[in-house]
């Protein structure tokens, strides 16, 4: 909810409407980009999750791998509506990186566009592996005598890709460098990006040794490696929507004078 108010400039007839939040602080353009970045990193949650664990589970894992012969029942619904929550995550997690970047960029342009590149790496990985799930159906629905190990093989694509992107690139895009920019730019609290500095190496330790067959997908460890990752995305977005950016060195002069003046 916001609150307006409107003053009207003596002499002139012209009025001028300043939006607020409940906390009586006017909605700035800055402020405004601050609440879609933390709206976006929320939706990354509210759109992966159920993907991967409710929407997927009928085709995923070792007791599932017969669907592709046709054994079980249909789950063409659930697999479609987890590919769209994974097509809302790719808008979802480039859409980060880009509504960040002219803040960040004022702080690091190298690194981030290197944030903004990390985000489309991930994003594309997350597209071939439910490229992959929607393969699986067709194969079900439209291929006759498709065997066990090719919709194995096509599920192994997803498996993969999940890992390289999401369990891979995700440490160094919004763990380091994401962590790194926030931190050094002072637009969230520093103690808050530690979670990011902190979970960005575990997620690619914990990524890189199930890919050396050190230890297995979905392990306790590396489940509990992606805890602080986990919770840094998470914070960050709330924070930006119920705070916004604090105040930096990066965002001075980016507000104009009109609206510094009635804040």
């Amino acid at each position: 909810m916001r609150r307006v108010s409107v003053s009207a400039s003596a002499g002139q007839g012209r009025r001028r409407v300043a939006t607020h939040d409940l906390g009586g602080d006017p909605v700035t353009p800055l402020r405004r980009t601050a609440s879609i970045a933390g709206w976006l990193f929320i939706a990354t949650f509210v759109t992966s999750i159920p993907a991967q664990l409710i929407f997927y589970a009928p085709v995923l894992g070792d007791a599932n791998a017969n669907y592709v012969t046709g054994a079980g029942a249909d789950a063409h619904a659930s697999v479609a509506m987890g590919a769209l929550l994974e097509v809302l995550l790719i808008i979802a997690n480039i859409g980060t990186a880009i509504v960040l970047f002219p803040i960040l960029k004022r702080q690091n342009e190298t690194l981030s566009l290197g944030y903004v590149a990390a985000r489309i790496i991930e994003s594309t990985f997350i597209a071939i592996g439910l490229l992959s799930l929607l393969a699986i159906l067709t194969v079900r629905e439209d291929v006759v005598g498709a065997n066990v190990a090719f919709g194995r093989s096509l599920v192994a694509i997803h498996d993969w890709t999940f890992l390289l992107g999401p369990g891979w690139v995700v440490g160094v895009g919004n763990g380091l460098i994401l962590g790194y920019l926030m931190y050094s730019s002072g637009l969230v609290p520093r103690g808050m990006t530690w979670l990011g500095l902190v979970g960005g190496p575990l997620i690619i330790i914990s990524g890189t040794a199930v890919l050396f067959d050190v230890i297995e997908p979905a392990s306790t460890a590396q489940v509990v490696a992606t805890i602080p990752e986990f919770f840094w995305e998470l914070s960050l977005g709330f924070y930006l929507i119920i705070k916004g950016f604090k105040p930096s060195p990066v965002t001075a002069g980016l507000e104009p004078p009109a609206t510094a003046a009635s804040m």
